[in-house]
């Protein structure tokens, strides 16, 4: 096992860690700094394996971008910033499918490669990297950023509560002897 192997090993540690300690915690704005902590060792994951232009990819786009979304919503939908009981439901269900799912893609990594080791290709270019995002991964890329616009606007929208709301009569009233 060489310096490598143990260094991913300990950064996919750390992610795993802190995804469970994102679904586990009460606290939402924690559950949004431990996602942090989860995408940052992804990152780290991507460095170890060489892959460095979808590592910085994934810490400007997830980490900078999705991350500060999700904190924004929080503030702007003004839910409650401490423990909430609201997220408090039980374990056991989502702990099942979790484990069963872990152990099901275990087992398929392991009969798919039995321990072999396999020959990486030769290291992409950002040109080509590129290239394939810009011809194949056009439309997704679109539609997503709509979708976080809209999720965006939708939490302006609910955050407040003064928008779409009918003026009461007496202040039109009011407005009209005036």
């Amino acid at each position: 096992m060489t310096g490598a192997d143990v260094l991913l090993l300990a950064l996919g540690v750390v992610a795993v860690g802190a995804g469970v300690l994102v679904v586990s915690t009460k606290h939402l704005v924690r559950a949004g700094l431990y996602l942090v902590v989860c995408l940052g060792a992804l990152a780290g994951d991507y460095l170890v394996l060489t892959a460095e232009l979808v590592a910085w990819v994934q810490v400007l786009i997830y980490v900078g971008a999705v991350v500060v979304l999700l904190l924004f919503a929080v503030m702007l939908t003004r839910a409650p910033i401490g423990a909430s009981d609201d997220l408090d439901r039980p374990g056991w269900p989502a702990a099942l499918i979790g484990g069963g799912s872990g152990l099901g893609l275990a087992v398929l990594l392991v009969d798919a490669f039995r321990w072999s080791r396999v020959d990486l290709p030769a290291a992409g270019t950002a040109e080509r990297l590129g290239e394939q995002i810009f011809r194949s991964w056009v439309l997704p890329f679109e539609v997503l950023s709509v979708l976080l616009l809209a999720a965006l606007v939708g939490a302006i929208i609910l955050s407040r509560p003064d928008i779409g709301r009918r003026p009461d009569r007496a202040a039109t009233e009011q407005g009209g002897r005036r």
